[in-house]
Parts: structure tokens; sequence; C-alpha cells
């Protein structure tokens, strides 16, 4: 029998139980016939592989596979037939088809990819770099348009400017810079914003004359990154360099480019410069409006909290003589330094993270800091505020509502089989735990621990006053006898000695927020829910002795259409009788689909402004879930979606009481970042030590 026939019958037995259709068999096989010997089992995996999805995508991508090989190789063809995923699963089986049959797009759209900088590849560094700068933390996204609303910088998702690869990052670079310092040096300011022109010409014009004295402000505060910027700049004319000077004079400010625009919006204008984008005030004025009203009364709250965990200051009889004795007002003596500028009764206030990202916030945006914005307050006007939010008279109605609707956030999902994201693909829905007050549960498990809450709790105050050693310091209390060997030794070889030779204890600031996510899966029915609720119980008991701002979500699901993540405590929570119940109600539900919860998880933690940032995991077994997440596939996602974590500045940490742990562990979290506690019953024991050493 010939040899093209044995092998023709092979590739029927393997295509057959997948594609009923004889025809259809028929023509896979030639199509795989037909081309080059080398390619052939790398088209009959892909082939079926691609049937398990669908098997219209299978017979189209075999039929246009060998002109794909011919001309753009392997690792083309692989990106060509990705992009046609990832358009099936967002758009559908019509929309991937077309990306299939139109090849000649896809090359054209690649070459164009070759010669330039995708915005996914440097988002990491570049988000890192925008949170260097002043100001409030911006986010960073993609857009057709590069604009701000001033929380986000929307950036193009491709650059090709240039041939060179740091050439394109450093437009990327400008660009962002451009947008953050529109919010940085006051071109959204609130008492203005409403003055920026909204015409087209005028608008374009204003916009010209802003990015001048952005320009200048930049070349001020940082004359390297001007530097870098100004090759990207063209010459400015001669008739518009007058203006420029008047605009770098460091006493101008968006009024002179507004009052500018009005006087020159009809002249011939320049070309825009490359990082200029455009400008969208309505855009901005709505985000602006919105974020006054919210960070107003989440300052007052901050303050309110901070009072409360270290004391007001005041004097008894400075007390009484407040005519509300729920409100304590603070003072702001240096704008500039907002991290440690308040001050209660002359008396300045340690830095607090939360209070000092709020400020610089508001700052930016009225340039000053009101007087009724620096009056803690809580209680009946908190409630208040969750009532206004919630657009309902009723925090409870809304909360039901919210949960009835099932607001929908879409994530991604890795399929290591095909080494791409699955776009969109799974649906997390945020529930609320209703809070269990009938339970004992929480005194049974306070009075248990007594003895052992009451050591933890002194161990965590000893980490408020923790200390440092600093060696090698002009100054302090010691002498830092290796720094002195070495000046000696400088000395002595004809060098000039230093004078940093002293040692220092430095009080270590904590700056942590951290989220503990728990396995709400049926596994851990019984003793292992018992375990958790009591960890939760006893470390939310000692954290209390802390600043760290912690929340705690739990997690479950069933299929990619069913993911749930159950809210137990945010970081805008006090952890009260209500935090307590709802831990006491939290019960075992269905499956663990772990990578879509890191994912939400890490979103949530971009709204966080922390040094230090982890996500701890209190699991009992591997992600698993009713369809095809289980195994191999499983397990990648969520180590994909850890190291997208980390990406985002994230450290992931896993608790776990999986005897198996050691198979999969190491591979999703890494040697050293997690930890397996064989005895369930030890759980409440080892969570508190586990926590203090991660963050100590």
């Amino acid at each position: 029998m010939p040899v093209v026939n044995i092998e023709r019958d092979r590739l029927r037995q393997q295509l057959e139980p997948i594609f009923f259709n004889r025809w259809t068999v028929e023509e896979i096989s030639d199509f795989i016939l037909e081309i080059d010997p080398r390619w052939r089992q790398f088209l009959l995996d892909w082939i079926l592989s691609l049937a398990k999805t669908s098997p219209e995508i299978a017979y189209q991508f075999a039929s246009q596979a060998g002109l794909a090989l011919r001309t753009i190789g392997r690792a083309g063809c692989e990106s060509w037939l990705q992009a046609a995923l990832d358009v099936y699963f967002d758009r559908g089986l019509t929309a991937a088809v077309e990306v299939l049959k139109n090849l000649d797009q896809f090359i054209a759209a690649r070459r164009k990819r070759s010669r330039g900088l995708e915005f996914a590849n440097i988002r990491g560094v570049l988000q890192h770099f925008v949170h260097g700068l002043n100001g409030r933390r911006l986010a960073l996204e993609t857009s057709d348009e590069v604009l701000t609303d001033s929380e986000t910088l929307y950036l193009p998702a491709l650059i090709d400017h240039f041939p060179l690869e740091r050439q394109n990052f450093a437009c990327y670079r400008a660009l962002a810079v451009h947008q953050w310092a529109q919010c940085w040096y006051g071109t959204w300011r609130a008492d203005t914003i409403a003055q920026i022109p909204r015409d087209g010409p005028t608008l374009r014009t204003f916009h010209y004359l802003e990015t001048l004295r952005l320009n200048a402000c930049i070349e001020r505060d940082y004359p390297g990154l001007a530097r870098q910027m100004t090759a990207l700049q063209q010459e400015i004319p001669e008739a518009w360099k007058l203006l420029q000077a008047k605009l770098c004079d460091p006493s101008s400010s968006v009024l002179d480019s507004i009052r500018l625009s009005a006087e020159l919006w009809d002249k011939p204008r320049p070309d825009p410069f490359l990082f200029q984008g455009k400008l969208d005030p309505d855009r901005v004025q709505a985000k602006l409006e919105a974020r006054l009203q919210r960070e107003q009364q989440q300052l007052r709250l901050a303050l309110s909290r901070f009072a409360d965990r270290n004391g007001s200051g005041r004097e008894d009889d400075a007390t009484a003589a407040l005519e509300d004795p729920d409100e304590i007002i603070f003072e702001l003596h240096n704008e500039r330094d907002s991290g440690s500028g308040f001050e209660l009764d002359g008396i300045p206030i340690p830095p607090d993270a939360e209070i000092a990202g709020l400020a610089v916030s508001i700052l930016q945006d009225l340039g000053e800091m009101p007087p009724d914005y620096l009056v803690a307050s809580g209680g009946a006007e908190y409630r208040a505020g969750l009532e206004a939010w919630s657009g309902t008279d009723d925090a409870d109605e809304a909360r039901k509502e919210r949960d009835r609707r099932g607001i929908v956030h879409l994530y991604d999902e890795w399929d290591c089989t095909r080494k791409a994201h699955r776009k969109r693909w799974c649906t997390v829905r945020e529930r609320s735990i209703q809070p269990d007050y009938d339970s004992n549960f929480v005194d049974e498990t306070l009075h248990k621990y007594r003895g052992h809450i009451k050591s933890l709790r002194r161990s965590f105050e000893a980490l408020q006053d923790e200390y440092r050693i600093l060696k090698k310091q002009p100054d302090g209390e010691n002498l830092d006898i290796d720094a002195l060997v070495e000046a000696i030794c400088d000395a002595r070889s004809g060098m000039e000695m230093t004078s940093r030779i002293y040692r220092k204890a430095h009080r270590i600031e904590r700056n942590i927020a951290v989220i503990l996510m728990v396995d709400m899966s049926g596994s851990t029915k019984g003793w292992i829910n018992l375990a958790q609720r009591e960890a939760l119980i006893l470390l939310a008991e000692a954290l209390c002795s802390l600043d760290d701002r912690y929340a705690i979500y739990g997690f479950s699901g069933n299929t990619r259409k069913r993911c749930e993540i159950f809210t137990i405590k945010t970081f805008d929570e006090n952890y009260d009788d209500e935090i307590r119940a709802r831990i006491a109600a939290i019960a075992p539900q269905d499956y663990t689909r772990m990578g879509v919860t890191i994912r939400h998880l890490s979103h949530l933690f971009d709204k966080v402004n922390a040094r230090t940032k982890l996500l701890i995991t209190l699991s009992d077994g591997k992600p698993d879930d009713y369809d095809t997440y289980h195994g191999e596939y499983g397990v990648e996602d969520t180590r994909m979606a850890l190291f997208e974590a980390r990406q985002r500045g994230i450290h992931p940490f896993c608790i776990t009481i999986d005897e198996q742990a050691r198979d999969y562990l190491p591979h999703m979290y890494g040697d050293s970042s997690y930890v397996l506690i064989d005895d369930i019953a030890r759980l409440p024991y080892r969570i508190s030590e586990i926590y203090r050493s991660l963050t100590s």
C-alpha cells in the first residue's frame, strides 16, 4: 500500500471521532497531506485541539494553514490562530471565520506590530513609572484617543512611530507624562475647568498653549524627562515663541492659556506635539464633580478613624468646648507636604497613607484644603453617606438590590492548551454575606482562645513600635564599626574619608494593605470551615492593634458563568459586630475557580494606595470547577493570574491544608510563597503568626 494512503488512513482514524461528516474528514486530510511533512503533526495537533472549541474554526484553519505556514511560518501561524480565537471568544464564530479568511489583513497588521511597541508589553513598567510621579495614583488603559479623565490615562495599544523599540517606549512615556502633567499642574482645577473652551478651534488653540506651559513645568521639576521629551518635539514657529516665553514663567497658570486662546483662536496653529493627545473637558468635569463629593466624605471618615485609633489629642476642657463632641477639627499646615502636614491642636500627627493620598488628590482638584474637609465625622453621617451613594433611602435595601441585580464583571482566563487568554471568559458577581447575629460562634471562639488572643495583641502591638537599624549614616546614636574601619582604610590609602560612620534606629512606617481570600468551596465543609472562621476571628481581633488596612473576601463558583465573590469586609469598613457576624455566616458553597478570583481582587487592589500589597489565600485544595477547570488547566490559569498580580505590585501568599499541596503550589506560588499546615486544628494559631512574619 502506498505511503500516502497509509498516512491518509492514519489521519482519518484521528479525525473521524471529531468530524462526523466523511467529506469534511477527506478535505482536512487533503489539506494536511498537501503541506510540507515537517509541519503536518503541528497542523494536526492544532486541528484536533480547535475542534474541541469549534469544528468550523478547525476546518477554516486547516483550509488556510498551508498558505499561512509558507507565508509567515509556524510562529506567525500560531499568532494568526490566537487572534482568531480571541475574536471568537469576544464576538463569536462569524467574526472569527472572517479573521481566518482574511490572512492578508493579519499579515499587514503583524508587520506593523513587528515594527512597533505594544502597550501590553510595557504596561507594568509604565504603570510603576506613573505611580512614582506626584499626585493621585492614575490607572492606565488603552484607547484609540490619547487623553485623560483625571483618574485614568488612556494610551494607544501600539506605537510604531520610530524604528527602535526604545524610541517607541520613550514616546509612550512622554504621552503618559504629559497626561499626568495636566492633572498635577492644574489644567483640571475645579475653579477653572468651566472656563476651558469647548468649541473646536478655541479648544485646539488652548490645548497647544497649555502644552507649552506644561512642558515648562516638567522642565523645571523633571529636567531629565524634559530632555528626553525634547527629542520628540518639533520646532516651535517664531510667532509662538513669544507666547511660549510668557507661559514658561513659573507664575503662569491655566488661566493664562485660557486667556490667550480666546485672543488667538482664529490664528493659524502649529502642528500638535507628538505627545499632545486630546482634551475632553466635559468628561473630566463629570469625573471631578463625582470625585470631590466622594473624597470629602472619605477624608472625613479617614480622619475620624484616625482619631478613634490614636485619641483626639485634645484636653478635656477643649473637648468640652466643642459644639459637637463627635467632631474633631484637624488643620493642614503645609499643603505640599500633605503626608505629614496635618495638625490637631497644633500638634503634628503621624503620617497616614490613606489620609495622605486623599489630601494629595483633593489639593490637586481644589488647590487648597477647605476647612469643612478637615472635620472628622462618622456614625450617622457615615450611614447617610452610604445611603446617598446607593441612590436609595435605605442602605440595606440598596445592598439587596445590588445582590439581586448581580453586577457583572468579566475577566479573561488563561488557556494553557493554546497558550493564550480566553477574552472576557469568566463572569464574576460580588455577593454580600448576610450577617448571622443569632450564632454564638464568635463568643465561643473568643472564649476558647481568650489567652491566645491576649498574647497575639501584645505581639501585634510591638509591631507598631518596630525599629530598623540604619547603617552608614552621617549622624546617629552609635558608631558603625564596619563603616568606620572602611573609612580609616580609605584615609590611609589616600582617599577622602567619609563622614557616614554612624548607626541610628529608624522607626518603620507601616503602609500595608492586605486582602484575605477565603476558599468557600464545598470541600471546606465541617472542620475546615470551622477552623477558617476561627482563624479569621483571631486574626481580625489581633489586627485591631495595628493600622494595617485589610479586607476579607470569600470565593466560590459553579462553571465560568457563575463565579462568585462574597464580601465579608472591605477596606473602608471597620471591624465591628456586623463583620464578626459575617465571618460567623461563612458557609461552604460550590467549587474552587481561583484564577478569576485573583484577577478580580487584583482589580480591587488598584484602587488602594499602599506601599505593600499582600494577597493571602486561605484554601484547602487545588483549583477545580465543574467544567473543564481542573488538572493542568486550572493550575496554569491560577499561575498566570498570580503572575499578573505580581506585575501589578501585589505579593501573593497561600496558606493551605491540602496534603498534596507540595505537588502543585511551588509551581503556582513559588517555593517560598506558601505554607502547608498539616493539622487543621492548628490553623487558628498559625494564621496570625504567618501574617506577622509576612508584614514585619
